[in-house]
């Protein structure tokens, strides 16, 4: 059996089939690259990374396969020998691309590649996600709608299967409490990264930080063409700020269903997403001429918010109605949570083979992984009241000066640290060295003061229980306890270095030096949680960060 791939993305599309063969000993899976498209230089990286194992395009030519299975008819896969079968490139066929084969035809569905020459191989079958891309194959091309079928999408059911997954997704993405926002941008001149290349990092830079995290989806051709390392270094001020970049593999799908809202472009990406939660959309690119009029992304843009500016982007996700996500997934896929059982059935067909008892050809998606950038140092914005402070944390740099700089000491700069008016430390990341020399939280924050004259406040915060802090001219540290907020039978932690912002600028603001316990409330957002302040005892001070 032979995957011919001419892109990662088309690449991706074959690894999400593979598994209908699972567990047969009968077949042997090679892969081949295609020659000929500018999207082709992923290909065999990403091969490798899965282990698979890759034929030459000159051998595999040579060869006669029992199966030839790709995801897009274009270039040279014609000249493979054996039994061909195609499958969908993306969601929906909802755009054509300029330039490229019939003029006005859905890329995908253009006769121009379906109707193959005499003397090369016919698709035997070509799988499609909903009946209405058979009918529009078969009004324009009734020859090559003969072996159409209509199969469902596997890659969108590996996104069903995977939903129940969504609190661990969450987890694996340090998400917490904070709404997810999260940027998809197909490719292309007309996509969201082109036309919007600074939309990242002005959300990234202007979302507050305790109550969004921001991901970004980028499709495998962008990558492709940039490279990842001139794709990183473009988006190196969203980055920095803590946004999360996807894989191109898997890891992107994980992150659509850990999304709790989703802005994009005329990409099919926004179709998985309403297929599976019916959560805000918001458009970035109506006025689209790539985009085909009557598609289902077409008429899905046109019925949901789009983002006038940044700074409109709460009230572009509260303004999203149920309804229009829902309405276009099903205008674009048919047979949800049937497509891959569908699917192993025609191809064992086409082989002559029964298919085996045991083996799933149904594969869950795997975490994904957090940020691997943070933003280390906040301008906080602080209003102050006698019960507590509304906390508002954005990267320092990036905007108006607040009521102070909060800056994690051994993870952001010298400068900013000696900038800072609250710098709190952070536990170290491996704690189980087999030796040890580590700070008392005293310690650190009196050392902390002590070398940083500028410094107001110092804190230390633990992995596990109250943190320390230490403000400059008090006789005695405090002990910070945050509480969880009780939501709907879930408990919300915030980050307890809002918390401390927000207990520094109640103590500042109100010149106290509270003798007694003091119950005090931090707002970030919409959320409230009870914090206990109370001076810290010597045992407390004590103990290690």
């Amino acid at each position: 059996m032979l995957f011919a791939a001419r892109s990662a993305v088309a690449l991706y599309r074959l690894l999400d089939v593979s598994p209908v063969f699972s567990g047969d000993h009968r077949i042997t899976r090679l892969f081949t690259l295609v020659p000929g498209s500018d999207f082709g230089v992923d290909v065999l990286s990403a091969i490798e990374a899965v282990g698979g194992r890759t034929v030459p395009w000159s051998e595999a030519r040579a060869r006669t396969h029992d199966l030839v299975v790709a995801a897009s008819p274009k270039g040279d896969v014609p000249m493979l020998r054996g039994t061909h079968v195609l499958l969908p490139h993306g969601a929906g066929f909802n755009k054509s691309i300029p330039e490229e084969g019939s003029a006005d035809s859905a890329s995908g569905l253009d006769p121009v590649y379906l109707l193959r020459a005499d003397d090369a191989a016919p698709i035997a079958l070509h799988a499609v996600a909903h009946p209405d891309q058979l009918a529009r194959l078969a009004s324009v091309a009734p020859r090559a709608a003969r072996n159409t079928k209509v199969i469902g999408d596997p890659t969108l059911e590996r996104i069903l299967a995977s939903y129940p997954l969504r609190d661990r997704y969450r987890a694996a993405l340090g998400t917490g409490p904070r709404k997810l926002l999260v940027l998809a941008s197909t490719w292309g001149p007309e996509s969201l990264i082109r036309r919007h290349p600074g939309l990242p990092a002005r959300l990234a830079t202007q979302l507050p930080h305790d109550e969004y995290q921001l991901a970004l989806i980028v499709h495998p051709n962008e990558r492709s063409r940039l490279g990842t390392y001139e794709l990183t270094e473009r988006l190196a001020p969203a980055l920095d700020a803590g946004m999360i970049l996807a894989n191109p593999h898997e890891e992107w799908a994980s992150v659509l269903i850990a999304a709790d809202a989703l802005v994009t472009d005329h990409g099919s990406t926004a179709l998985y997403y309403a297929a599976a939660q019916d959560r805000p959309l918001v458009g970035v690119s109506r006025d689209c001429a790539e985009l085909i009029p009557g598609s289902p992304m077409e008429v899905l843009l046109r019925h949901i918010p789009e983002l006038a500016s940044v700074e409109a982007i709460a009230d572009a996700v509260r303004a999203y109605r149920p309804g229009p996500g829902q309405a276009a997934a099903q205008a674009a896929f048919a047979h949800q949570g049937s497509a891959l059982t569908r699917l192993r059935t025609e191809l064992y067909a086409l082989l002559g083979l029964t298919p085996p008892v045991l083996g799933t050809p149904l594969r869950l998606l795997p975490d994904p992984a957090p940020a691997t950038r943070a933003a280390t140092a906040f301008d906080v914005h602080a209003d102050v009241t006698a019960e507590g402070a509304r906390i508002v944390r954005r990267p320092a740099g990036t905007g108006t000066p607040g009521h102070h700089l909060a800056v994690e000491h051994g993870a952001a700069s010298e400068q900013l640290t000696r900038s800072a008016g609250l710098l709190y430390r952070r536990p170290p990341s491996s704690p189980d060295a087999p030796a040890d020399l580590s700070w008392s939280a005293g310690g650190w924050t009196r050392h902390a003061l002590a070398a940083y004259p500028g410094c107001r406040a110092a804190a230390a915060v633990r992995r596990d229980g109250p943190c320390l802090l230490d403000v400059r001219g008090h006789p005695q540290p405090y002990t910070v306890q945050v509480e969880p907020r009780s939501e709907g039978g879930r408990l919300a932690r915030i980050d307890p270095a809002a918390a401390l912002s927000a207990v520094h600028a109640w103590l500042i603001t109100h010149r106290t030096r509270p003798a007694a316990p003091v119950s005090l409330t931090c707002h970030t957002g919409e959320r409230a949680v009870r914090v206990l302040l109370r001076p810290a005892t010597a045992d407390e001070a004590g103990r290690a960060i």
